[in-house]
């Protein structure tokens, strides 16, 4: 079964219930209808992965001053409840998860007692902890870059970052571009000044997030502004910078046969643009494969080898192929058991893709030609983004909360799990056995922030 995907879930009722302070009253259950509007959720210690044997903390608040509440997880209530809300109905409960305790996601019942009784769900995901596993296999070397890197690509000879610090109006972003051999910054830009914000303040800059190079050119995507710029590839001056309002919530951008490729997050949009004429042609439209839904779109992987361009969807749970010779849909396929979609990763020769679920921490690997899902495998806590490898067809998954790469074998056997820093973000294969992948930061003394780490099988 799958289950929501966010963290923290606005509530859904599940029928009211009598409930007396410290439990459940038997009669009269449909006697009143309570309500809650407030928000619970659950991480652990310092808002890591919560994991077998470890702790998990619940956050939640809306509920009444004083208001009882019991937290229940497979009919029996957890140690401790019935908790009581503080005077600003705010509740903090810490629940210690057994050793042992499968990985998955649990739904935890949330009954409120006194005068306003009701119950909802929240869920609570306890991730698989991997540790270190063959770090011997690996070598890693890495350097400091941008402040919060975003995304990493690699092209023309060299390897190019992005990075933007904090929410808008946001003033601190830069892109550079690296020596593949050295790692040492050869070139770095801000962005030019964004317009005013609606209200007449500060826009901030362009700040660059996703990130693509075509021939002589790197495309980047400014998600805060709903745009595209392109930057020179020799020595990262701009050559356009496209209008706010272009692109929708812009995250990935991948070149092909000379056309960008760009996701408009959550919409059913991936947006086309010429490397030459420097204008955007008519965008893709997507449909989904669930009847009722729209497709949502978040990341993109090219399979150049097939002619064909892989589209992960966010709340649709599912995997969109275009055909890019005709520049059209060819299949939408449904990825049950995936929860949370936002990565993928497909084969240069499009025979297998791999998907990425926040929200259960499942890789889906699907078969390219049918859609079918071959296998799904849990991999520890928040994958986020992969990449394969092309000379040996290995996955390399960034695992945002486990502070690491998972590897996996084409079937997908874990072969590796490599320490690379605090919240490993995004992840590029150069075709040579590298794979590059940036980290952001746990805080200011966080010896490992803002890296660009490679690997290579040694």
């Amino acid at each position: 079964m799958t289950y929501p995907t966010a963290r923290w879930l606005r509530s859904t009722a599940l029928g009211a219930m009598m409930i007396a302070a410290g439990g459940m009253a038997l009669a009269d259950p449909f006697a009143g209808l309570g309500s809650f509007d407030g928000r619970i959720g659950a991480s652990g210690p310092n808002r890591g992965p919560i994991v077998a044997g470890g702790e998990a903390e619940v956050q939640a608040r809306g509920f009444a001053p004083g208001q009882p509440v019991t937290l229940r997880q497979g009919g029996e209530a957890l140690a401790g409840s019935p908790f009581t809300a503080d005077d600003e109905g705010r509740l903090t409960a810490k629940l210690a998860i057994p050793a042992g305790t499968a990985a998955g996601v649990y739904p935890v019942v949330v009954e409120m007692g006194g005068d306003a009784p009701y119950a909802t769900t929240f869920d609570l995901k306890v991730s698989k902890e991997l540790g270190a596993i063959n770090t011997d296999a690996y070598s890693a070397q890495s350097v400091e870059i941008v402040r919060n890197p975003y995304q990493v690509a690699i092209g023309d000879g060299a390897v190019f970052v992005t990075g933007a610090v904090g929410r808008p109006p946001v003033k601190v972003s830069e892109l550079a571009k690296l020596d593949p051999d050295t790692m040492e910054i050869t070139a770095r830009v801000t962005p030019p000044a964004a317009p005013a914000r609606a209200d007449g303040s500060d826009g901030g800059v362009f700040a660059v997030y996703g990130v693509g190079v075509a021939p002589g050119q790197v495309w980047v995507t400014n998600t805060r502004q709903n745009t595209v710029a392109v930057y020179s590839s020799d020595n990262l001056s701009l050559i356009k910078q496209f209008d706010a309002g272009t692109v929708s919530h812009p995250r990935d951008a991948v070149y092909h046969d000379g056309k960008v490729y760009v996701t408009a997050t959550f919409k059913p949009l991936v947006h086309v643009f010429d490397t030459e004429t420097l204008e955007e042609m008519t965008p893709i439209t997507l449909t989904s494969s669930r009847r009722g839904q729209e497709f949502a779109t978040a990341s993109l992987s090219l399979a150049p080898e097939a002619g064909k361009l892989f589209v992960s969807s966010l709340r649709s749970d599912e995997v969109a192929v275009i055909d890019l010779a005709s520049g059209a849909q060819d299949a939408a396929w449904p990825i049950d058991g995936s929860d949370n979609t936002i990565g993928l990763a497909a084969s240069p020769d499009g025979s297998r893709v791999y998907t990425v679920a926040q929200g259960n921490d499942t890789i889906s690997i699907i078969d390219g030609a049918s859609g079918e899902v071959l296998r799904q495998v849990n991999v520890g806590a928040n994958p986020l983004n992969a990449v394969v490898e092309p000379q040996s067809g290995n996955v390399f998954i960034a695992l945002r909360n486990g502070h690491s790469v998972a590897v996996l074998d084409p079937e997908g056997e874990l072969l590796a799990n490599l320490d690379v820093g605090s919240t490993p973000n995004h992840l590029a294969q150069d075709g040579q056995g590298n794979v590059y992948v940036v980290n952001k930061s746990a805080g200011e003394d966080d010896p490992t922030a803002h890296q660009l780490t490679r690997l290579t099988a040694k």
